[in-house]
């Protein structure tokens, strides 16, 4: 295996099955929030449905059906995910022992304040953030295919149990949202502006990934995972 020492233009990062699953969840997220607020319901309560083309956002039928959409969606790119990644034994993204240690570093560094430590394919930080909106996910998904067996005639649940269930979906919802919005944050720092291309083409450039993913540069192979772009 040819192994790369000097890179000219990009590399590639992500392929298709990465940035399909990013953006299927990132849609499907985006559209379960929205439809969820839709049956609170707090666009009638705020007047969202007198804006023009939102009047559907009060009715319930609509959203509901939206919500059910969005949450097959999502739970299909979740599976789908978790056995392509755990078929191939691709477990890069999976956070690490002393990642909280490093993610603090790799954030004073960006505040002018020591060194970066030297990152592999996902900084310390990327790590924690996916195991922190990956779980609220996965709990977002457990409370609500709870929440939609409840309506089934030939199954009930205490009312306990279903409080529980309503606030633990509730819960991860404002868990998912605080994540998303650090999570764009991140590109606050100029450091990290480098990773966005990759979402759309799954390409960075050789540059950059040389310095701030030595590690993951280092083991690039040239046939497989080069794009060369003069």
């Amino acid at each position: 295996m040819t192994r790369n020492k000097e890179l000219k233009g990009q590399v590639k990062r992500h392929g298709f099955s990465t940035r399909f699953v990013h953006w299927t969840v990132a849609v499907s997220t985006f559209l379960l929030i929205f439809s969820g607020f839709g049956q609170l319901p707090l666009y009638k309560r705020y007047f969202v449905d007198q804006l023009a083309g939102l009047g559907w956002t009060s009715n319930f039928s609509v959203t509901l059906m939206i919500h059910y959409v969005a949450a097959i969606a999502l739970i299909f790119a979740v599976a789908y995910h978790l056995t392509y990644h755990i078929m191939r034994k691709e477990y890069d993204i999976f956070p690490k022992r002393g990642d909280v240690k490093e993610s603090i570093q790799i954030i004073k560094a960006m505040l002018g304040r020591g060194e970066e430590p030297e990152n592999d394919k996902y900084l310390a930080e990327q790590r924690l953030a996916y195991a922190f909106i990956g779980g609220a996910l996965l709990l977002i998904i457990l409370t609500g295919a709870i929440k939609v067996v409840k309506n089934l005639s030939a199954i009930e649940f205490s009312s306990d149990f279903l409080w529980v269930t309503t606030t633990l979906h509730n819960v991860a919802t404002f868990l998912v949202l605080f994540g998303i919005i650090g999570h764009l944050a991140a590109f606050i720092f100029k450091e990290n502006r480098g990773l966005l291309s990759s979402m759309f083409n799954g390409k960075v450039d050789a540059d950059y990934a040389k310095e701030r993913h030595s590690k993951w540069y280092k083991r690039v192979d040239v046939n497989k995972n080069v794009d060369v772009d003069m």
